[in-house]
């Protein structure tokens, strides 16, 4: 599994880093099929202090690429909201890979013996 911790007008700080990590841990636990993982964390420079820090996610798994943004006035908050929001798509995501619909044993062919 790549992964990479960047930030955007603002240093990523070893605290940061293993936050973001601990966090991940439980993404990863759900779903161990994860090939990359892409985490940028941003301050953006507007004037109203509101959802100023943004944390996205695009998570590369077999077969489909999940992607996660959110903002909070605090990036501990936004990183916390997104961490939910990536587990909650990745547990779908891997909810439809496991096939659900099981045939009858009339459709299989197999009938039953008097």
């Amino acid at each position: 599994m790549n992964l990479t911790i960047s930030g955007h007008h603002l240093e990523v700080t070893p605290a940061l880093r293993e936050y973001v990590l601990t966090k991940l841990d439980r993404v990863t636990r759900h779903f161990d099929q994860v090939v990359d993982i892409n985490v940028l964390l941003t301050v953006e420079k507007q004037k109203e202090k509101e959802r100023r820090q943004k944390a996205e996610v695009n998570l590369h798994v077999k077969g489909r690429d999940i992607f996660v943004e959110q903002s909070h006035e605090d990036l501990y908050a936004a990183i916390d909201q997104l961490m939910d929001k990536l587990d909650r798509q990745v547990c779908r995501h891997k909810d439809r890979l496991h096939d659900h619909h099981h045939d009858s044993p009339k459709r299989n062919g197999a009938t039953e013996a008097p």
